[in-house]
């Protein structure tokens, strides 16, 4: 080991490894799929029968091996004698290392022979599986059993309504806002609790111990979602608080949760608290406030993601900053992990290389601590981590893996730390056997074991190949965690991130920074609030680095492709994995082959509009309005000029609304104009907004429903884009477009029935093609605008956006009186609405009309004019 160090006096902290330990992996494997399988049974006595068959048969096999074991001693006292006889003076003595029962394994290691080991450990092997098996299927009975017991089961199978008392096991959260047909899902707020009374509706009242879920409704007095800024007491309620509430008890959504029922909160009064949280959770409530206040007047990102890093806190992250941290799998960040562990006992102990040395320079040697103080107060720090981030499963889970990657840096001896890290999966298994079947401690494992096995080899194998230490490691740990985790993220996703390398690489430079700053914010907001902000203002640069990678490579058009969600494609991705590997160890060899294939695979990535337009004719030359392929929603976008485009109406979805824009090449846009306010019409703004030159956007005056109407004015309001209202009679020109305001008229009577009625539609000229845009106009404001003055214009027009996604409600003069020659209708696969009607796409092919529709045929973009007119699709 000292000749193997390159220096003249030998190595200064020589570490003699071995080959890695894996007695422990075996028990912790098969405590995990013990705990996966039976941790849903419900047959207590088949559990407890299986338990005690395998402590016994352990029990046997443990005497079996003490039978053989004096055989074993004989065995090794034999050798000591022989090597002893051999150490005479005047002799050559043998090394220690040839006497019978060792082997050398170079530079220093010796490891026993496979035939020196006693008889007896086969057998403690076997028994210690066993063992462990056992009491998986115990604690995993034990635990089944407290989804069984007591009369809330009994309760929730007959719906029944009762008075319960309750106490909170974690943070309440809020529903994320998913769209359901043209409004938003109402907003539901969720907390995991324990229910201690329940009282029936005949008075009877039982004394009990039952994990629940409990469902809030989080809608405001006009309907609108709350705010996650606090304004709803639920929202402030720390775990260890006990309530008392009038619930309906309803069944779990499937038998593999981890809880007995679901209560649904009857009415929407402030919560009645009958316990006061604990200490320790009332501290934490504390700093965790403190830490938001501290960050109030910070960029919408940075607001937004620094609690999130700092104590898992994600209640201010937006859905559409969700979505681009899972487009490009950054969502670790947004969790409470073990790197957040690391970097702050790294800093408060010293750098990974001298963490067990004098001159180790952390922040505890600059105060004079000694090592063994530093490390009791190491603990500590990890203590006041977990009660902070709340002690929940993936808490502890986060502590023990981060203390492992820790140790694992600090001692230089990632051999050592794979038995560290499957000891810290038994007894977290053992502690919680719902672990098993969640995926984030699946990934938490395996992006652990990548660290302290694949990555270090990668690294040593890039610094072979003259890259520099620092780039190699991060390149060799990102890449690492990713060819373990994509398999399980593309089992839940069903899609494969090709940026999530590169962006967590390039995010890793900020987590630093972000993550110390955010510490330091949090530790200083109770005493010294102006010290505190000044500190989230400097973390604030980092979290914007980060939320601009990730929205920047959810951007990306080759960002990821879509990929089987099961267990068969799962396996397919870690083959295709493994292939990648293997060839890329072999492109390493080449520089040349490999610069050629990175470029390559940034130009599948990145999908420059011309030269995607080169080898896939999207979009095709001189096209002048295109139709995205949103889903159930619409998103048109009318071509005015180079990279320049008016949009009209932006679906569901931002990141698809983004993709389609991007792919378009639309960079400048003068006006968005948003027909009416469902949220299938604008819940994907951010998407229209993010990244582009904007000039205005228009709606209709018809401000229903309310939260979206809010909800748009807010986007415009944080990127200072003016808001105008559209009425019929109004002229506007840019570019190549030339377009009139039809409907809705300044002041309807009577007024309009609806949002749909009030939808904004528009008459465009380009390029000599007409188009008809009619929003989600339905018949009774169709037939009015038939009626009205700008009726003349209706006469033959080239393209028509059929209006409500081709509904059957279409009013027949309508569509006569227009007849177009290309009808399009946006529409999302499989709906549950039947759009488009049949009679509707009947109709338009009874009057001549070429219909097609997104569904089938994706994007849709319209290029010529006369007995030119073409249709590209994509």
């Amino acid at each position: 080991m000292h000749a193997g160090s390159g220096r003249r006096l030998g190595a200064s902290h020589p570490r003699a490894e071995g080959p890695t330990d894996l007695r422990l992996v075996m028990p912790a494997a098969a405590v995990w799929l013990t705990a996966a399988v039976t941790v849903g049974l419900s047959p207590d006595r088949v559990t407890a029968v299986v338990a005690v068959s395998l402590v016994a048969g352990a029990v046997a096999l443990v005497a079996a091996g003490r039978r053989d074991a004096p055989a074993g001693r004989s065995d090794a006292h034999a050798a000591r004698g022989r090597e002893t006889a051999r150490a005479v003076p005047g002799r050559e003595t043998a090394p220690a290392w040839q006497s019978r029962g060792t082997t050398r394994t170079g530079r220093g290691r010796e490891t026993a022979r496979p035939g020196a080991s006693a008889g007896s450990w086969p057998w403690v092997s076997v028994a210690a599986v066993l063992l462990c098996v056992g009491a998986a299927a115990a604690s995993a009975g034990l635990h089944g059993a407290d989804l069984r017991r007591g009369p809330v089961p009994a309760l929730a199978k007959r719906f029944a309504d009762v008075s319960a008392e309750v106490e909170i096991t974690s943070d309440p959260r809020l529903t994320r806002p998913r769209i359901n047909g043209d409004h938003l899902a109402p907003t539901a707020l969720l907390f995991d609790a324990v229910v201690t009374r329940v009282t029936r509706a005949d008075g009877t009242a039982s004394a009990t111990r039952t994990p629940v879920l409990v469902i809030v409704d989080a809608r405001s007095r006009r309907g609108a979602p709350r705010e996650t800024g606090g304004r709803s007491p639920w929202l402030s309620l720390l775990p260890s608080t006990r309530l008392r509430v009038a619930a309906r008890v309803v069944p779990a959504l499937s038998d593999g949760d981890d809880i007995a029922a679901v209560l649904r909160v009857r009415g929407s009064a402030p919560p009645e608290v009958v316990g006061e949280p604990s200490g320790p959770q009332r501290f934490a409530g504390r700093l965790r406030e403190g830490l938001r206040e501290a960050t109030d007047g910070l960029d919408p990102d940075a607001r937004a993601l620094l609690p999130g890093l700092v104590v898992g806190d994600t209640s201010r992250v937006t859905p559409e900053l969700d979505d681009a941290f899972k487009a490009t799998d950054l969502t670790h960040l947004l969790a409470v992990s073990g790197g957040n562990l690391v970097i702050i006992l790294a800093l408060f102990i010293g750098p990974p290389g001298l963490a067990q040395r004098v001159e180790r320079r952390g922040l505890a040697s600059r105060l004079g601590v000694p090592l063994r103080a530093t490390a009791l107060l190491g603990g500590a720090l990890t203590l006041a981590f977990v009660i902070v981030c709340r002690p929940d499963p993936s808490v502890l889970r986060a502590a023990a893996c981060g203390s492992i990657s820790l140790l694992a840096i600090a001692t230089g001896r990632r051999r050592s730390l794979i038995p560290a890290l499957a000891a810290a999966v038994l007894l977290l298994v053992l502690y919680d056997p719902w672990l098993a079947r969640s995926y984030g401690f699946l990934l938490s494992v395996l992006a652990t074991g990548a660290l302290l096995t694949l990555a270090p080899r990668w690294s040593s194998a890039l610094q072979r190949r003259r890259v520099p230490a620092r780039p190699a490691e991060a390149l060799a740990a990102a890449a690492a965690a990713q060819a373990l985790c994509a398999p399980v993220i593309a089992l839940l996703s069903a899609r494969v991130s090709l940026v999530a390398v590169p962006c967590n690489l390039l995010a890793e430079f900020a987590v630093t920074p972000a993550t110390v700053l955010g510490f330091a914010t949090l530790a200083t907001a109770s005493v010294a609030m102006p010290v505190s902000k000044a500190l989230a203002w400097g973390a604030s640069w980092p979290a914007r680095w980060i939320a601009g990678i990730a929205r920047t490579g959810a951007a990306q058009p080759g960002g990821g492709v879509d990929w089987p969600g099961s267990w068969t494609g799962a396996l397919l991705l870690a083959l295709v994995t493994v292939a990648v590997v293997v060839l890329g160890r072999r492109l390493l060899r080449h520089p040349v082959l490999s610069g050629a294939c990175a470029v390559l695979f940034l130009l599948v990535v990145v999908r420059p509009p011309p030269l995607t337009r080169a080898i896939t004719g999207w979009p095709p030359p001189g096209w002048r309005f295109a139709m995205c392929d949103v889903g159930q929603g619409d998103a048109s976008v009318l071509a005015a000029g180079d990279g320049s485009a008016v949009v009209v109406d932006a679906g569901p979805d931002p990141l698809l609304v983004d993709r389609c824009l991007s792919t378009l090449g639309v960079t400048r846009i003068p006006l968005v104009v948003l027909t009416h306010f469902h949220a299938d019409h604008v819940a994907g703004l951010p998407g229209v907004l993010r990244g582009r030159s904007v000039g205005a956007i228009e709606t209709t005056g018809f401000e229903e429903p309310l939260d979206q109407a809010e909800f748009v004015r807010k986007e415009a309001a944080a990127r200072r884009i003016p808001v105008t209202r559209a009425v019929a009679g109004e002229r506007r020109r840019t570019g190549g477009l030339d377009w009139r305001v039809l409907w809705p008229p300044p002041d309807p009577v009577p007024p309009p029935d609806g949002p749909n009625d009030a939808s904004v539609t528009l008459l465009v000229r380009t390029a000599g093609l007409r188009l008809l845009l009619l929003g989600d106009l339905e018949p009774p404001a169709q037939q009015a605008l038939a009626s009205s003055p700008e009726a003349a214009e209706l006469d033959g027009v080239d393209v028509l956006k059929v209006a409500h996604h081709g509904s059957a409600y279409q009013d027949p003069g309508l569509i006569r009186r227009v007849a177009p020659r290309l009808a399009l209708i946006s529409v999302g696969r499989d709906n549950p609405y039947g759009h488009p009607a049949p009679s509707t796409v009947a109709a338009l092919r009874a009057g001549g009309a070429v219909v097609l529709r997104t569904d089938v045929d994706g994007d849709l973009a319209v290029t010529g004019a006369g007995g030119g007119l073409s249709v590209a699709r994509h």
